[in-house]
């Protein structure tokens, strides 16, 4: 049995904020913009990113140049100057590497970890490995995370990449539209099983873009964290925020 990264709160820790898919890209300023508000004024002692904080990341290298990127950088570089801020690959941004999260200040998480808080342990993933009737993007995902896939990708020109990206969203885009497109959920079986290994009673995932609280049986139970976007009807923009009280969801619009 493969033992899961764990991470124990310093003793200080009251509160920390836990959020995911909020999809950053130039196109929508105002979740950037509350993104970035947040950051400036959460009381947290820490804050957990469970991934897809951008909606598309094609390496570490674009944040070097001008632009949205270097902008995100120096958000998230003034965040960590006050308090922990804790990253997790998602299915958007799994390509984001140990030089940006040096020069932002970030700690890099594996998927999943156990965060033991207030002498309780939290399952923490981004959720897509769990979707497992979702087939075709398991098998999109072993070959994207593979290390061989990874730099020939990363060695191609930032333009081509930034190219390619864009034509693996609209294919995405397209997916997402066909008829009969079945939209996957987390197993539960898979849930319940990597809880009981680490020890856990709360799985706190997102990717799915379903917030809600979902009994697993025995005592067990998983979380979704909700996706982020300030110009939907209602505006969506929530964290979670964990302390010796539990879980409780914060709407920041």
């Amino acid at each position: 049995m493969t033992a899961f990264a764990e991470l124990v709160a310093p003793a200080g820790w009251r509160t920390v904020d836990l959020i995911s898919d909020l999809h950053l890209q130039a196109s929508e300023p105002a979740t950037f913009d509350a993104w970035q508000g947040y950051l400036q004024t959460t009381p947290a002692d820490a804050i957990f990113i469970l991934g897809d904080l951008f909606e598309v990341w094609v390496g570490d290298d674009a944040a070097a140049e001008p632009g949205f990127e270097a902008q995100c950088a120096e958000v998230l570089r003034a965040a960590a100057q006050h308090r922990p801020v804790f990253f997790m690959h998602g299915n958007r941004d799994f390509l984001v590497g140990a030089a940006f999260a040096a020069r932002c200040g970030l700690q890099l998480l594996d998927d999943p970890t156990v965060l033991v808080l207030h002498d309780r342990r939290w399952l923490l993933s981004h959720g897509d490995v769990l979707c497992l009737e979702d087939t075709e993007y398991l098998q999109f995902r072993a070959q994207v995370r593979a290390p061989s896939w990874q730099s020939a990708f990363l060695a191609r020109p930032l333009a081509e990449r930034r190219a390619l990206a864009r034509s693996m969203r609209t294919q995405s885009e397209d997916r997402k539209r066909s008829p009969g497109m079945v939209w996957a959920d987390v197993d539960a079986d898979a849930a319940r099983a990597w809880l009981r290994q680490a020890g856990a009673t709360t799985l706190v995932h997102g990717h799915t873009h379903r917030p809600g609280k979902h009994a697993l049986g025995d005592g067990l139970e998983r979380i979704v964290l909700s996706d982020w976007d300030v110009t939907a009807h209602p505006a969506r923009a929530q964290l979670l925020c964990l302390s010796s009280a539990g879980a409780q969801r914060v709407d920041l619009r």
